[in-house]
């Protein structure tokens, strides 16, 4: 079993008075590299425990967006369930179930109202996957919103919140007993001296923002095909199979061999296939390692206990105009960057390809997973 010393650092959020810190998971892959067999093995913890509680009631599990995206994929992936990913990105001709994570830099969430309105026909219990659950407002007002939306079906859906950390005092506990909603974990921390703890880092650690004259390299591209949108309701399975043909057409380049060192790289919302590429290639021998970059902007500090040293502000290779943020890159031998951007500009791709350069890695292969 995992302790909160294993997995937990804390660092400080810029300029956020609702909440200054940010729980950051070593093995999460989002901030920081992660061993891809390490992330899994933590995931596939959280699917075990609910396969087990749930293994008679059809399940739609849906992941937030950010940071759980990868999570609420791999659990949707290991139980066989319908999934479905919370967004901050607009979906062209789709409507909404609207809420806010107050905390959060960028606060707005939906969900895609009519594949909701697919799934409730058929399932038991909603099943809300984060990485961390501090107070468990944010689950709270979603579940009310469905439950308000469908009370036309005349059916009680019933919820539950899975988690790798729950940090819930016990008045948030009573809360969800009251209301009947499930919670699962792996490790229980206590939350209440994490504001003090972010608090004391110094805000000394490096901050990249301009590119301009950094050369940017020659880039490998590689488009391609078999996309499955998690912003939409897709099937574990169906999901699982698509990421193994993705690998496919990544190792057919023929590009790796046993013994290098890659990095894997994601794009925000977009975790999953980086996680599940850098996995793969492991088990050729090689080692590998994934994270993403993030629209939270967090500060860096020099400190040897802080998780966070250096950061790069990016143009978001899906909104030319949002900034978004890349962390403590690293060296390798090879860099594959994995994207399902349909953004017609090249623009934010260029400043990670840039931000990835100027760590001495000039090997960088840019996957496109957008048809």
């Amino acid at each position: 079993m995992y302790t909160e010393k294993e997995l937990v650092k804390i660092a400080k959020r810029e300029n956020n008075n609702k909440r200054n810190y940010l729980v950051v998971n070593r093995l999460q892959a989002k901030h920081i590299p992660a061993m891809p067999d390490e992330t899994f093995k933590l995931f596939d913890k959280l699917a075990e425990i609910l396969i087990k509680q749930y293994k008679d009631e059809k399940i739609l599990a849906v992941g937030f967006a950010e940071t759980a995206t990868a999570i609420g994929a791999r659990v949707a992936v290991k139980m066989n369930c319908m999934y479905i990913q919370t967004t901050r990105e607009d979906i062209k001709g789709a409507e909404y179930l609207y809420f806010t994570e107050s905390h959060s830099h960028a606060q707005e969430q939906k969900l895609i109202k009519t594949d909701i309105d697919k799934a409730v026909i058929d399932i038991d219990r909603i099943i809300f996957v984060e990485d961390e659950v501090t107070t468990g407002n944010t689950i709270m007002k979603i579940a009310n919103i469905i439950k308000n939306t469908y009370r036309i079906y005349n059916k009680k859906i019933k919820f539950a919140a899975a988690s790798l950390i729950n940090g819930m005092d016990e008045r948030a506990l009573s809360i969800y007993k009251e209301n009947g909603i499930d919670i699962s974990y792996i490790i229980k921390t206590d939350n209440s001296k994490y504001t003090e703890i972010a608090e004391g880092f110094k805000n000394n650690g490096n901050y990249v923002t301009d590119f301009s004259h950094t050369l940017l390299p020659e880039i490998k591209s590689l488009i391609a095909h078999g996309y499955i949108n998690t912003r939409r309701l897709v099937q574990g399975a169906d999901y699982g199979l698509a990421c193994e043909k993705l690998w496919k057409q990544v190792s057919a380049s023929g590009r790796f061999s046993a013994g290098e060192s890659v990095l894997v790289l994601g794009t925000e919302e977009f975790m999953y296939p980086a996680i599940y590429i850098a996995y793969r290639l492991k088990s050729t021998g090689c080692s590998a390692k994934s994270h993403s970059s993030t629209r939270s902007p967090v500060i860096t500090s020099s400190e040897k206990n802080y998780p966070l040293h250096c950061r790069y502000e990016l143009r978001s290779v899906y909104d030319d105009n949002r900034r978004t943020f890349i962390y403590d890159i690293g060296c390798y031998d090879k860099v594959v960057i994995i994207t399902d951007s349909i953004n017609a500009s090249d623009v934010g791709i260029n400043d990670l390809c840039r931000a990835v350069y100027m760590n001495n890695n000039s090997d960088i292969t840019v996957v496109r997973w957008c048809i």
